[in-house]
């Protein structure tokens, strides 16, 4: 039997590359995105050694853009974006077009057509939503004004490029000059006017006809019980629509699978879609970063060093300094400016889409493509850097108001001082410690953790929530409960949520493996603080009990308590 087929070894040799770089990326606090990209650079055929199928590659980056743009829509909220519309849309228009302009002007520079220009500078406007938010998640500022800022501002980006990909192909003629000599405005603007007009068919459709149907589709396999099936009904959806939208109204892939998760998302099945279906997502949203990487050509930093030089100049400074000016001019603080500026300062997977676009229709040489792709792998790889030096510049800011703090407050009693200087002292910058005491720490507010904590509301429990979920953020909020945004086995949000003053911790998250480095890490802070955990087998107990765990409750067990109980059998 034939074992090395290209199917198989482009996917087999893409993933394990991707793994491998992409865990050294992590380890030295880089974005995985980076290894992600230079795992496609190494199958490249710019490098010596093993050269994957360029085509299947492809095809495979195809699905990617397609989960890609269906997880944007599935977490796409009109109303975050309307929360901040009065800074957010304006902010980002204007951001886009400086960029956008610097990019033309370099491209006119090396002689590029005014086409190609607009392709290059609009690549370099748009920021990765991967990078970003995880930066944001990491320092907890996705809660926060300037969180909520950096979101919206993004999703105005990515609006603006899906329709960037849905007029392109209609205006290739025209910016590439084909044919436009002794014609009408409107026979010009015809091509424009039928895409729109397939575009409006396409979003009517789906308005009318896809927010009953797919809703309904969910709700019916959901009740089905079968978890399988459920998935695959989510992957049938994406992957279905952006098929159909391109078939039947001859718009983009990204088009059609952005719709499909944005109406999605207006169902409360929403989250598990998300949860369910992120494994295979992420696959081959690896995959697609590995054909984008399997494109750049490494000899360009030595053969293009200057207008490298120039694009990375652009992507970093040129929009981050605009995006500065727009948010100090609108009267918010420096600090609030300084992290759009940082989460800004990088490209990612719309700029890979776009260039990609932009060379298949002739409008943008490969020259340019080459050249976003390394200024994307270079900002990406520079951007901690942006939110170090920020982190730094918010440490000596919290420094100089405790010390102006302390001398305002010298005349207060020794206690008050010390208690006050206890609550306000952070593990890290963007991580204050909680004032609450006594109170009960739970990790996890989904299924289990939102019941648990309705039941300690009730009970008047002081009550202090981890989450990183934006659904179940949102019923926090709601409920009015004090919450910890982020990841509770990253740094510093165990000792934030204030575990040396805690009456216990509840970890009531469904990963056990996750669940014990919680476990672990809040044993550390403290030797007698009861831990609770949630297990699904007696491996996952053994496990969670090893690390820390006073108790561990396997949902399995307890269900079958209450069966047996409520027969009368309790005794058996």
């Amino acid at each position: 039997m034939h074992h090395n087929t290209p199917l198989i070894s482009t996917v087999v040799v893409g993933l394990v590359l991707a793994f491998v770089l992409g865990a050294l990326a992590q380890r030295v606090r880089i974005s995985p995105l980076v290894g992600y990209l230079l795992a496609g650079v190494v199958m490249g055929p710019f490098t010596p050694g093993y050269v994957a199928d360029q085509n299947i590659a492809n095809e495979l980056a195809e699905i990617g853009i397609i989960l890609l743009m269906f997880g944007v829509g599935l977490h796409f909220s009109l109303k975050d974006l309307l929360s901040v519309r009065a800074i957010a849309v304006p902010g980002a228009v204007v951001q886009i077009a400086v960029a956008t302009l610097l990019g033309m002007g370099l491209g006119w520079t090396l002689g590029w057509p005014v086409g190609g220009g607009l392709v290059f500078g609009l690549a370099l406007s748009v920021a990765s939503t991967v990078v970003l938010l995880r930066a944001l998640q990491e320092r907890r500022l996705v809660d926060t004004e300037r969180g909520r800022i950096a979101v919206g501002w993004l999703i105005v980006e990515d609006l603006a490029m899906v329709l960037t990909l849905v007029l392109l192909p209609a205006l290739a003629g025209l910016l590439k000059g084909e044919g436009t000599s002794g014609l009408s405005a409107y026979a010009m603007a015809q091509p424009v006017l039928i895409t729109l007009g397939k575009v409006a068919a396409f979003v009517i459709f789906m308005l009318v006809v896809g927010r009953r149907v797919i809703p309904w589709v969910l709700h019916y396999v959901a009740h089905t019980g079968s978890r399988e099936l459920f998935r695959l009904a989510v992957f049938a959806i994406s992957l279905g629509v952006a098929f159909g939208a391109a078939i039947l109204f001859d718009v983009s892939f990204a088009l059609g699978a952005f719709f499909a998760g944005m109406i999605l998302s207006e169902s409360e099945l929403s989250q598990r879609a998300a949860n369910e279906t992120l494994p295979l997502r992420d696959a081959f949203a690896v995959l697609f970063f590995v054909s984008v990487g399997m494109l750049v050509d490494p000899a360009i930093i030595v053969r293009e060093p200057l207008p490298l030089l120039a694009t990375v100049f652009i992507i970093i400074f040129g929009k981050s300094v605009a995006a500065f000016g727009i948010v100090r001019m609108f009267g918010h603080p420096t600090s609030t400016a300084l992290t759009i500026s940082a989460s800004l300062a990088q490209i990612g997977e719309f700029s890979f889409i776009l260039v990609s676009l932009g060379v298949s229709l002739a409008l943008l040489p490969d020259r340019g493509r080459d050249l976003v792709l390394a200024g994307a792998i270079i900002s990406i790889m520079l951007n901690p850097l942006f939110f170090a030096l920020l982190d730094r510049y918010e440490a000596k800011k919290q420094a100089a108001e405790e010390a102006a703090a302390a001398a305002l407050s010298a005349e207060d009693s020794a206690a008050e001082v010390a208690a006050e200087a206890a609550r306000k002292k952070p593990a890290r910058v963007e991580l204050p410690v909680t004032a609450l005491t006594g109170h009960v720490v739970l990790v996890g507010y989904g299924r289990v953790g939102s019941v648990v904590g309705a039941s300690l509301k009730q009970g008047g429990v002081p009550l202090l929530v981890i989450e990183d979920n934006p659904g179940c953020l949102e019923k926090l909020a709601q409920a009015g409960i004090e919450k910890i945004t982020g990841n509770a086995a990253a740094p510093g949000m165990l000792v934030a949520a204030n575990l040396e003053a805690a009456r216990g911790l509840i970890v009531a998250i469904p990963d056990a493996f996750e669940g014990g480095q919680i476990v672990s890490k809040a044993r550390a802070i403290s030797a007698t603080l009861p831990i609770i955990a949630r297990a699904h087998s007696e491996e996952e107990i053994a496990h969670l009990k090893h690390h820390g765990a006073n108790s561990v409750i396997m949902g399995e067990q307890e269900i079958a308590k209450a069966m047996i109980a409520q027969i009368g059998l309790a005794s058996i």
